[in-house]
């Protein structure tokens, strides 16, 4: 009795272990990439796979001492983005996701931090490829996340994205809706939009 106990207490514990290696393995996505691996680029400019959003390197700074971001979260590839294919430099060049945001700048007018101008979630213009798509923190993700529109149809944009998440994927469509007279991005945690001037 005790060596057949013993054989299924070993069992178990094999069967809790090869679980956690499978939750471990899907949730840092240990099988699909390198972290720094290219995973996609917009206009020659990389996006880079960074494992989980959790996941922190060093900070990149350009030659000219700019701070791109930290490597490679979402921040550090819409900045390196905007640097390289625009040659724009944000006055203020730190802060998270959702700092990207000013709740105090009306739409259309420009948000001074970053130099560029900035639409309210819904708006009257709708959102253009190339602007920075900027969503709220939630419970998961408390610093919120930036993203550049890379498509854009009737009722749809397209974005592309840098640390997206365990299971999610560099491009995404997002749906368009009208809400009256303004165009409203529909998932529920886009604060807005920014546009080179």
């Amino acid at each position: 009795m005790k060596k057949r106990t013993f054989i299924i207490l070993l069992i178990v514990i094999a069967l809790i272990g090869f679980a956690s290696w499978k939750w471990k393995a899907r949730l840092f996505n240990l099988h699909d990439h390198e972290i720094g691996e290219k995973v996609d680029s917009l206009n020659n400019v990389m996006v880079y796979y960074n494992g989980h959003t959790g996941h922190v390197l060093e900070r990149n700074m350009t030659e000219d001492g700019y701070n791109l971001g930290l490597k490679y979260q979402c921040v550090e590839f819409v900045k390196r983005y905007y640097y390289e294919y625009y040659k724009h430099k944000m006055p203020e060049s730190y802060g998270d996701a959702k700092d990207f945001f000013d709740a105090s700048v009306k739409d259309g007018d420009i948000n001074k931090a970053r130099n560029l101008r900035q639409f309210t979630n819904p708006s009257q213009s709708k959102p253009e490829i190339g602007d920075l798509i900027i969503f709220d923190a939630h419970l998961g993700n408390p610093y919120g996340h930036v993203a550049i529109v890379s498509d854009v149809n009737d009722n749809e944009i397209q974005i592309i994205q840098q640390n997206p998440g365990a299971d999610a994927k560099s491009r995404v469509w997002i749906d368009v809706v009208m809400e009256g007279e303004k165009f409203k991005i529909d998932n529920g945690r886009t604060l807005g939009w920014l546009r080179m001037i």
